[in-house]
């Protein structure tokens, strides 16, 4: 389990590789609070190598959410798969976040 950040242009893109769990969304929370901290002011999700979010997992997702608005800042999620896809349909977080198929297609949404 591993978080990413780089930069592609003033999007700053996180990659979660392995799963988003209570143990690990500490980490995932104060990494993008201090990528915002710094200026960012766009966060994009990368869930391509994501297999798994647990309940905490999408709880910090939705107060990192609040966060970046309050900063005046977006935050979009990209690449789920199947299964997460339905997990954000079912749990209605596919109405709070802005998701999109691809990595290039969340970048154009920007």
């Amino acid at each position: 389990m591993s978080f990413t950040i780089t930069k592609q242009g003033d999007v700053s893109i996180v990659e979660i590789d392995g799963q988003l769990i209570v143990g690990n969304r500490q980490e995932l929370k104060q990494k993008m609070l201090e990528a915002l901290e710094a200026g960012a002011r766009k966060l994009l999700v990368d869930f391509t190598k994501t297999g798994y979010i647990d309940s905490s997992g999408l709880g910090v997702l939705v107060s990192l959410s609040k966060k970046i608005r309050e900063q005046g800042g977006e935050l979009r999620l990209a690449a789920l798969n199947e299964d997460l896809r339905t997990l954000f349909e079912l749990t209605k977080l596919d109405t709070l976040f802005q998701i999109a198929d691809t990595r290039e297609q969340a970048l154009a949404s920007f």
